[in-house]
């Protein structure tokens, strides 16, 4: 009854701040909310954050990993326009999807990444939450199926999100050395070495193409390396691919790392994102898939996967999922894409040329070739924190502290005034240990 209904919460209130008897006093008693402790802002959100909060006109967002056009804008492909109009157009339902998301989706975003040859009958594969829920996911699966105790090493440096994630998982996360500050490029020996002295059945993180933060990608002949070492290690080869198609601007390209390791017959897993090279970072869409040795193994990893998602999140979003199966489902829509995500790439690299120039002219005497060696969304300029934090302090240029610069938010406009600032605060100072 309602009298009832009332006197419990009634009730209820007063158990929350009765009064407990401390020796011959009493005091109210705390609730056990007011003794969270405060957690460490995001290094990127936060000063995301920070610039938003900036009035200085002239400020400039170098951090978030976001693609700018030539005016500082978010852009949406056009061929993303499109498909949402052909949702609109067909008035598709708001139905939930599945556990494992939507197949069409999850079956064409297999071949994007693998290639259109591959044997979708041996790939257990689900719709997650962009790359970061694939990666979540992952870890929870090898921390199930592998032996208590198995190492994940991860590159360093990589995307910070990695070591939490595996940690969360109850992972051993151990790192490799990738990137020679010494150099400004990559350290295949140390690599190497790394990978090797892992303990036989390690998990091997592996950024599928533009590295990030680094932009430093192994060649061909160094994959094949690291594939070989790897199979007689008996590693597993996990790789995380955002930036198919946006590294080099060509998506058969930047696939070419996993479509070896799975032609030389490792057992791979990927976490795929479709945040960066479809623009859509706000619909977290993406997949996670185990390459199996039979269709019966896929079914039983895939029953695993399914088991993994219901309790998480019990299931995955529609919206993005729908666009880019439209896009990669329609041909003459995916010729488009293909074209759009090309521009994408030719105006970063426009840019990492462009602000490589203007440090040229304005004199500075450092050697910058390692930026233009470098493909992706970022450039690892060498700066380091101190430098970073007189850029923001100074010129209200908003960075990651390991110098890390998103080439995304320059353009013409502004370009200037950043290689001008990180001319004034690198001038006579080092940029390479070995300098």
């Amino acid at each position: 009854s309602y009298s009832f209904a009332l006197q419990s919460k009634n009730m209820d209130r007063s158990a929350m701040t009765a009064s407990a008897p401390v020796g011959n006093d009493t005091k109210e008693r705390t609730y056990y909310l007011d003794d969270v402790p405060m957690g460490a802002a995001d290094s990127i959100l936060g000063i995301a954050a920070s610039f938003r909060a900036c009035t200085n006109p002239n400020k400039v967002n170098i951090c978030v990993g976001a693609y700018r056009d030539e005016h500082g804008k978010p852009w949406v492909l056009p061929t993303v326009r499109a498909a949402e109009q052909k949702m609109l157009n067909d008035m598709v339902n708001k139905e939930y999807a599945p556990i494992e998301g939507d197949m069409e989706f999850v079956n064409l975003a297999i071949k994007f990444a693998y290639g259109s040859d591959v044997d979708l009958d041996k790939v257990a594969a689900i719709q997650t939450l962009s790359g970061t829920g694939a990666c979540r996911i992952s870890g929870e699966f090898y921390s199930r199926f592998l032996p208590k105790g198995t190492k994940i090493y991860i590159p360093e440096p990589t995307w910070g999100n990695h070591i939490a994630i595996y940690k969360n998982c109850g992972l051993d996360v151990q790192r490799y050395r990738y990137y020679d500050y010494a150099t400004n490029a990559l350290d295949f020996d140390g690599m190497i070495e790394d990978i090797n002295g892992a303990p036989e059945n390690s998990i091997i993180l592996l950024h599928g193409c533009a590295h990030n933060p680094t932009g430093c990608d192994p060649t061909l002949d160094q994959w094949k390396t690291i594939s070989s070492i790897m199979k007689k290690k008996n590693h597993h080869a996990f790789f995380d691919s955002a930036y198919q198609g946006f590294a080099t601007g060509d998506a058969e390209r930047d696939a070419e790392a996993l479509r070896l390791f799975v032609k030389e017959g490792h057992m791979v897993a990927l976490a795929q994102s479709f945040a960066k090279n479809f623009g859509l970072y706000g619909e977290r869409c993406g997949t996670l898939s185990f390459l199996c040795p039979s269709k019966e193994v896929k079914e039983k990893v895939f029953s695993q996967l399914q088991l993994i998602v219901r309790p998480m999140y019990s299931s995955p979003p529609i919206h993005g999922s729908s666009i880019v199966k439209i896009v990669l489902g329609d041909d003459k829509l995916k010729e488009q894409y293909y074209k759009e995500c090309a521009s994408m790439a030719h105006r970063i690299r426009e840019m990492r040329e462009l602000l490589v120039a203007q440090l040229t002219r304005l004199g500075s005497k450092h050697d910058w070739n390692h930026v233009l060696s470098q493909i992706g969304m970022f450039a690892f300029t060498g700066m380091n924190s101190d430098m970073c934090d007189e850029l923001t302090e100074k010129y209200s240029i908003f960075l990651t502290r390991d110098g890390r610069v998103s080439l995304a938010g320059l353009n013409e406009k502004n370009v200037e005034y950043v290689a001008t600032a990180i001319h004034h605060v690198t001038d006579g100072k080092k940029i390479k240990r070995s300098d």
